[in-house]
């Protein structure tokens, strides 16, 4: 059955494919470019260079093209909160509240409005449906570039609504429907960084809006080996840019905003039993004491966890995830929900 999909053309090549896997397949499509940030960029889907190439790409498809200034909305639900975090010592997904608030949030209110049936994006992941019909989400088929964990808070009333046309394909694949049909974007390098910093510049973007605020770094015994100008530079699990030089490789155990103390640590110090989740969100709850797959980074290797109540308790000690950063809980290739880690 045809639909009017409003399709977020980001400006690469995997939301130019979805946009003409969905025309090829007999849908009405319009493509969108959402105007997020307003700032300096050199990354993600805010250049100008990205407006322009996802322009040309709907061009090159015959589909109407508009771009949504959501600039505003983007400061109050994303960048303000990545900073928050930052200045409370923790380490927060922006990608994931982009994704939350401006993509399916955002964007799916303003396609409802304006009579579209469902909206897509370039995803890895696949939107699949239960024996009872209910829908799910799924990993990619393509494990390296799987990004169902960023999308780890869709709610089955948003998967309805939502279609993810490259999801059952291979980067590779994705490049050779690009070439196939001749699409300017299918030689794009993809962007791994956040889209309003500048690579290199998290510490200066991070001091500019929080300032300094300078605090002790310690080791696990209390003992002080030296000073930092503020948590913000600081995630539990980092090794390098501590500041000083212990003769031996440390890694950040733990960061207190309200002491402004950072301390490090070996590596077994890092070890966890269990991870506490907040906030957690389900299409499909876990059972009590259920085996699940366990991811706490877009790209990291999962690890095997029981589910219990409002926590993972882990099947060997793992390193402790950064307070503030996802934690995603699958069964099979089955996304069943997740929550973040404090």
């Amino acid at each position: 059955m045809s639909e009017r999909v409003l399709v977020a053309m980001s400006g690469g090549v995997d939301s130019s494919v979805a946009a003409a896997l969905l025309l090829e397949a007999g849908h009405d499509v319009t493509g969108v470019t959402l105007k997020l940030w307003g700032g300096e960029s050199d990354s993600g889907c805010c250049s100008v260079a990205d407006v322009e190439d996802a322009r040309r790409v709907a061009a090159q498809l015959g589909i109407p093209h508009y771009v949504f200034n959501f600039t505003d909305d983007f400061e109050e639900n994303v960048v303000t909160p990545y900073t928050d975090a930052y200045a409370a010592g923790e380490t927060p997904n922006p990608c994931v509240e982009c994704n939350r608030t401006m993509k399916f949030g955002r964007l799916l209110d303003r396609a409802r409005a304006m009579g579209f049936d469902a909206i897509a994006t370039g995803h890895h992941a696949r939107v699949g449906h239960e024996s009872d019909g209910r829908p799910v989400l799924m990993r990619g088929a393509d494990q390296a570039k799987d990004q169902s964990y960023v999308l780890y808070m869709l709610g089955r009333d948003v998967l309805a609504r939502v279609r993810l046309p490259v999801g059952a394909l291979t980067k590779t694949e994705v490049r050779e429907h690009a070439r196939r049909l001749e699409l300017r974007t299918a030689e794009k390098r993809e962007s791994m960084d956040v889209c309003f910093i500048t690579k290199g510049a998290k510490a200066s973007f991070l001091e500019s809006r929080l300032g300094r605020a300078p605090g002790p770094l310690v080791k696990i015994d209390g003992t002080n080996v030296g000073w930092h100008s503020g948590v913000q530079s600081f995630t539990v699990g980092q090794r390098r840019g501590l500041g000083v030089a212990l003769g031996e490789r440390k890694f950040v155990v733990d960061v207190d905003a309200a002491s402004r103390t950072v301390t490090v640590g070996d590596r077994a110090d890092l070890l966890r039993a269990e991870v506490v989740l907040r906030d957690a969100l389900f299409t499909t709850e876990p059972g009590p004491d259920e085996q699940v797959s366990v991811q706490v980074r877009a790209h990291g290797e999962p690890f095997v966890g029981r589910w219990r109540g409002d926590r993972v308790v882990c099947a060997s000690p793992q390193p402790r995830v950064a307070p503030g950063q996802v934690v995603a809980l699958y069964r099979g290739v089955v996304l069943l929900g997740g929550g973040i880690a404090v």
